[in-house]
């Protein structure tokens, strides 16, 4: 009876072993993936900014982004430099940057090289294209920054009850 028992018990201690050794990795880099997504998310608004202040001071667009990778740093920084070393190694400039958006899976970067993609296509001009992209990527900034504001209250609400409040009493 025992035996048995003890058997069963060291089962289910080595299922739930592996089944944290599956999913702790798999929880660590989704959380790793989100951080980063948010960090590119965080930067491309400042990038656009410097992208359309390079493109309307007469540089290209690849020069524009050479610029964009020298100065700033960081995630982005070094997606765009990968894109422009793709570009260097005879990936067409389209191709390039819908693998940056394959690559990181940033809604609003999507959005971006869409919008580039097409006024190149249709022979726009790519300054006015950056304005009205930095102004919408601004916009979802400042959105998401008052999303979070809204939100701090309730996510302070229960450590207050449970930690605060006891020690008051």
């Amino acid at each position: 009876g025992l035996t048995g028992l003890s058997g069963l018990r060291t089962g289910m201690v080595a299922l739930l072993c592996a089944a944290a050794g599956v999913l702790v990795p798999v929880i660590a880099l989704n959380a790793k993936v989100l951080r980063r997504q948010g960090e590119i998310e965080r930067m491309l608004p400042d990038m656009l900014d410097l992208l359309l202040v390079s493109v309307e001071a007469g540089l290209s667009f690849d020069m524009a982004l050479q610029r964009v990778a020298a100065q700033m740093s960081g995630t982005l920084s070094d997606e765009v430099g990968r894109v422009l070393d793709e570009i260097r190694m005879g990936k067409i400039r389209e191709e390039a940057l819908r693998s940056l958006v394959k690559r990181t899976g940033v809604q609003d970067l999507g959005t971006f090289v869409s919008a580039v993609i097409q006024a190149e296509q249709l022979g726009s001009n790519i300054a006015g294209t950056l304005r009205i992209q930095a102004a919408s990527m601004r916009g979802k900034r400042r959105q998401r920054a008052e999303e979070a504001a809204v939100k701090a209250p309730v996510k302070m609400l229960f450590p207050m009850i449970f930690l605060i409040l006891p020690a008051l009493f």
